[in-house]
């Protein structure tokens, strides 16, 4: 019984020389973060202009440190560009847009003035990003209705959301990413339905320079590198 031929749906579909579709799916934002070993080793640090935030002296000697301890969901959309290449290959352009998340939880407390309310240690930022995925798409052979696929290639990402001067955490804008993941496509009656889960990995330091004064530069003079990564689950519909 495992073995039965089963009705094949949509046998001309991959010899379809381009196809579009849209794509929906949910996302994780993440940092790598890489600390200075304490704060005065950063250059940017001035020893004469010692910062006091929430009662604590950010003196030359002090260890400020932070991390992403929880992943914040968020949501993705995107439209489906799919060059067929050979048998095997396909050569896709998925740009989209996708909103996101990061709380950074620091060891000393945060003084945002730009919150109404107090945060204790935590951080938040939120993204909009602008994705132009260029993708290559290499498939396995078809098994009935399903076949499994693997996906990589490299991205640019845009946040549009950064006002910048007065975020305690400036970060740039542009950050060119390599992706890589796995599928399976699933041929429906109509149409072709895509279950992918995706690493997109950040190759630049987006870490800015501080806000504008007399905000604190405590919070982005802490790090010397941070690189921004995604992990994304899909829902292709072509």
């Amino acid at each position: 019984m495992a073995q039965k031929v089963l009705l094949k749906n949509l046998t001309t579909f991959d010899d379809k020389r381009l196809h579009f579709g849209f794509s929906l799916g949910v996302n994780t934002t993440d940092f790598g973060i890489m600390h200075y070993n304490v704060i005065g080793d950063n250059p940017n640090f001035d020893p004469n202009n010692i910062e006091v935030v929430g009662g604590v002296a950010i003196t030359a000697d002090k260890r400020v440190r932070a991390d992403i301890v929880k992943m914040n969901p968020g949501f993705t959309v995107g439209i489906v560009t799919n060059l067929r290449l050979s048998d095997s290959f396909d050569l896709r352009f998925l740009p989209g847009m996708s909103f996101g998340s990061r709380s950074l939880t620091y060891n000393i407390p945060v003084d945002d003035v730009n919150s109404a309310v107090s945060t204790g240690n935590m951080y938040s930022i939120k993204s909009t990003f602008l994705d132009f995925p260029l993708l290559v798409k290499y498939k396995a052979r078809r098994m009935n209705n399903q076949r499994p696929y693997i996906v990589g290639g490299v991205s640019s990402k845009i946040d549009i959301s950064k006002t910048g001067k007065e975020d305690l955490v400036r970060l740039k804008s542009r950050n060119p990413s390599i992706e890589a993941g796995m599928g399976w496509d699933m041929y429906m009656q109509f149409f072709r339905l895509s279950t992918e889960f995706k690493f997109c990995f950040g190759l630049r330091n987006i870490l800015d320079n501080g806000p504008k004064e007399p905000m604190p530069q405590v919070y982005t003079n802490a790090f010397s590198r941070i690189s921004s990564n995604m992990f994304i689950l899909s829902f292709h519909f072509e």
